[in-house]
């Protein structure tokens, strides 16, 4: 029982922080909408409101990395992965108006600068989707170099993709972003690149 409080706390707040932001969220609103005691709360997160972000954003790091894995790995190619990714975010957004799954900008914006243990738990979830790219240029022949570039500059502009979706109300930044990183890649194969590790 236990557990199933603590994912539930865990749940509703990462919902309700995605949606308000960080500062936005009282405990009181939490624990409302959990239906739990003050005592409860304290008892599973005793740091209070920054331990339970950073357990909301572990649980977030943790579902979006292992979806970005398993797109990555049925597909043959970095291409053909990232279309598929930025596929799914596209038809997610379309269909309901949001990426609340997939985005933690709003929580980041807000904390990152003001808590090392925030900001370290952010820089986690980008440094674990970059490797899943990095991993997967890699393995299309790109050097380990120039894969951590290409994979930061993926990373960048998926998420700078997802936030301008969510602030314009349209998919078209996804898209957009989508066939940059498209025409890109296919530049960088018809240039003669991927270039084979040694």
């Amino acid at each position: 029982m236990a557990a199933a409080t603590r994912a539930l706390i865990i749940e509703v707040s990462t919902r309700l922080f995605q949606q308000k932001g960080y500062i936005g969220v009282g405990l009181n609103e939490i624990l409302k909408a959990c239906q739990i005691s003050k005592g409860s709360l304290y008892h599973h997160f005793p740091g209070g409101k920054e331990e339970l972000l950073i357990a909301c954003l572990q649980t977030l790091n943790d579902a979006i990395t292992q979806d970005a894995e398993a797109i990555f790995a049925r597909n043959s190619g970095t291409l053909e992965a990232l279309e598929d990714m930025i596929g799914k975010l596209t038809a997610d957004f379309e269909a309901g108006g949001t990426l609340m799954g997939y985005t933690f900008s709003s929580m980041v914006s807000e904390m990152a600068s003001l808590s090392d243990p925030v900001r370290h738990a952010c820089g986690l979830l980008y440094a674990r989707l970059q490797d899943v790219y990095a991993r997967k240029l890699e393995g299309d022949g790109y050097r380990a170099e120039e894969a951590a570039s290409l994979a930061l500059l993926i990373n960048a502009a998926i998420e700078g993709g997802m936030l301008l979706s969510l602030t314009q109300r349209s998919a078209e930044p996804l898209k957009r972003a989508a066939g940059t990183l498209s025409a890109l890649l296919w530049r960088e194969r018809g240039s003669g690149k991927p270039r084979r590790n040694p």
